[in-house]
C-alpha cells in the first residue's frame, strides 16, 4: 500500500511540473511585466506617481490599438507592415480636410473608413493577386508615408478644433479618457476571437489554411477581413494619436511598426499564425510601454530607443520560438 501511494505521488509530480511550465510559458508576458514594474519602481519611486501611470496609459492607448490590428494579420499567418503608413496618411488626409472645412466628426469617420479601405486593398493584393504580405504591405506603407510627406510638404498640420481633441484631453477623475477606446477595441477583439464564427475561422486559417479550406472556410475571405480589421485599427489609432499630440507631422507614427510586432509576439501571437490571446497582446503592449516610460523616468539616453527596439524584437522572436517548442512538447 505504501509503495503504491509513493508511485502515485511520483506520477503526479511530473504532471504538476508540466502544468506549471505550461502556465509560465502562456503567461510569461505578465510575469515579465510584474518584474519590470517592480524593478523600475525600486530604482526610482517616482515611477509609481499618478502622473507617470497616466502617461503610461496614454501611450499604451495608441500603441495598443495599432497592435490589436497587427495581431489580426499575424493570427492568419500573415504580416501587415503598412499599418503605420495607413495610420499616418489617413490621419493626415482627414485632418487636412477638416482644416479645409469638413466637420470634425465627419473627419474622424473619414480617417477610419479610409484606413478600412486600405486594409481591404491589402487583403485583395494578397489573396487575389497572390502577392507576398511582407513585400506588398511594406510597399503600401512606404507609398502612404511618401504620400503624407507630399501632402504636408514638411509642414506640421495643427490647429484642430476642441471637439477633435476632446478624447485626449478629457479625464475620468484623475485618469485620462484616452485609454477607454483602447480597452473597448480589445474587448471587441476578444469577443470576435472567442465568441464568433469569424474568430474560429481566423484561428483555423492561421493554423492550417489547407485544413481550413477543406472544412469549408473561405480562406481568402477570412484573410481579407483580417486585413480590414488591421486597417480599421490603424484608422482608430491615427485619430487617437493625432488627438493626443494635437498635430500630424510628416514623420507621424514613426517607430510604432516594430513595436506593434514586438508587443503582439511577446504577448503570445505566433509569427506562424493560428495562436494568440487578447490578454497576452494586452500584456505585451503594457510591457513595452512600461519599459519605454521607465527608461525615461530613470533618465536613460533617448538615443537608446533604437537599440531597445531591436532588443525587444529579438526577445519577441526568441520567446515565440521557445513557447512554440515548449507547448508542442
Amino acid at each position: 500500500m505504501i509503495q503504491t501511494t509513493n508511485m502515485a505521488s511520483e506520477s503526479r509530480t511530473p504532471i504538476r511540473a508540466h502544468h506549471v511550465k505550461k502556465f509560465a510559458l502562456e503567461n510569461i508576458v505578465w510575469i515579465l511585466l510584474v518584474i519590470s514594474i517592480c524593478a523600475m519602481g525600486s530604482m526610482n519611486t517616482a515611477f509609481f506617481k499618478m502622473a507617470i501611470i497616466g502617461n503610461i496609459l496614454m501611450q499604451t492607448a495608441c500603441l495598443g490599438v495599432l497592435t490589436a490590428g497587427q495581431a489580426q494579420a499575424l493570427l492568419v499567418g500573415e504580416i501587415d507592415l503598412s499599418i503605420v503608413g495607413i495610420m499616418a496618411f489617413s490621419a493626415g488626409l482627414g485632418t487636412t480636410l477638416m482644416k479645409a472645412g469638413l466637420p470634425w466628426p465627419l473627419a474622424v469617420v473619414f480617417i477610419i473608413l479610409f484606413a478600412l479601405v486600405m486594409g481591404w486593398i491589402n487583403g485583395m493584393l494578397i489573396t487575389k493577386l497572390g502577392a507576398t504580405a511582407l513585400i506588398s504591405t511594406l510597399a503600401v506603407g512606404k507609398i502612404l508615408e511618401g504620400a503624407l510627406m507630399t501632402l504636408t510638404e514638411g509642414v506640421t498640420i495643427v490647429g484642430f478644433p476642441d471637439g477633435y481633441l476632446w478624447i485626449a484631453r478629457a479625464s475620468i477623475g484623475r485618469f485620462p479618457l484616452l485609454p477607454v477606446p483602447f480597452l473597448l477595441v480589445f474587448l471587441a477583439i476578444w469577443f470576435v476571437w472567442n465568441k464568433t464564427t469569424l474568430g474560429r475561422s481566423l484561428f483555423a486559417v492561421g493554423g492550417s489554411s489547407g485544413c481550413a479550406r477543406v472544412s469549408g472556410i473561405s480562406v481568402d475571405r477570412t484573410k481579407i477581413i483580417a486585413f480590414m480589421l488591421s486597417g480599421l485599427c490603424a484608422g482608430i489609432a491615427g485619430y487617437l494619436l493625432s488627438s493626443y499630440i494635437a498635430a500630424v507631422t510628416m514623420t507621424f507614427g514613426t517607430g510604432y511598426d516594430m513595436n506593434t510586432l514586438a508587443a503582439a509576439v511577446i504577448g503570445g501571437v505566433s509569427l506562424t499564425g493560428g495562436r494568440g490571446r487578447v490578454s497576452g497582446v494586452l500584456g505585451g503592449v503594457l510591457l513595452i510601454t512600461v519599459i519605454q516610460v521607465g527608461l525615461q523616468v530613470l533618465g536613460i539616453s533617448p538615443y537608446m530607443t533604437t537599440l531597445l527596439s531591436g532588443v525587444m524584437i529579438f526577445i519577441a522572436v526568441v520567446f515565440d520560438a521557445i513557447k512554440t517548442r515548449g507547448l508542442r512538447r
